[in-house]
């Protein structure tokens, strides 16, 4: 009998694990789960070298938004050892000039008010308008934003700012992949999916309603279907 994948699950900007707590009981059921630490440095490069050296020999792998950056990096230092790749809520787009003023501006209100107002600032782009009313959700944001730290936001922020262009890479990807994006996701809009999953031969996209940028929160069930899926297809 073959041993379950593993699954190493990374989450975005100033997420912790709680980003994938609603599929942990799905997914565990089916094999070995890893949640990723991402705070620690300030370069993909880095990071997904970190990830990489705490991970599995081989794994699936899932990463949303910043996690999706981070998955990126990790197939071009060790493609061989990726054997499913799941894409929430992120794109293979570099930064954009505008993207990096707003980064910039994130990290001076940080230093100045603290993580709860950028995180205040953000619920509009980071969640569906119904979801954004949801005293759960938003305490929930709030508890992972402390649990990552000024220096682990600031860390980020800084890795995000000089990531690559990761869509020349798109035609390497020989894994089944999945990607996934909320309808209404703000801050990497279907477009961005639909591009990646155009560029990975045999990539699955799911468009989820009634979803915003955090499908692991805002749509738990449709997520861990679409997973529990990708993990069995």
């Amino acid at each position: 009998m073959t041993a379950p994948l593993p699954l190493v699950l990374v989450p975005g900007l100033l997420d912790s694990y709680r980003l994938y707590a609603p599929q942990l009981d799905a997914l565990w059921a089916r094999g070995a789960v890893h949640l990723a630490q991402h705070t620690r440095a300030d370069t993909m490069t880095a990071l997904a070298q970190a990830i990489l050296a705490a991970a599995p020999e081989r794994f699936a792998l899932a990463g949303l938004s910043m996690g999706g950056y981070i998955a990126f990096e990790m197939l071009r230092q060790a493609p061989a050892r990726i054997a499913r790749l799941a894409l929430l809520d992120t794109q293979a787009r570099p930064e954009s000039p505008e993207a990096a003023t707003a980064r910039r501006a994130q990290m001076e209100l940080s230093r100045r008010e603290g993580l709860g107002a950028v995180i205040e600032s953000q619920i509009p782009r980071l969640l569906h308008a119904p979801h954004q009313r949801d005293p759960a959700l938003r305490a929930l944001l709030h508890a992972m934003a402390e649990e990552v730290g000024l220096e682990g936001f600031l860390n980020q922020q800084q890795a995000n700012l000089t990531r690559p262009d990761s869509r020349p890479t798109l035609p390497q990807v020989r894994c089944p992949t999945l990607v996934v994006v909320g309808a209404q996701d703000i801050l990497t809009p279907p477009a961005c999916a639909e591009e990646m999953a155009a560029g990975i031969a045999g990539a699955r996209l799911t468009v989820l309603p009634e979803c915003g940028h955090l499908c692991t929160l805002e749509q738990p069930r449709a997520v861990n279907e679409a997973l529990t899926a990708w993990l069995g297809s």
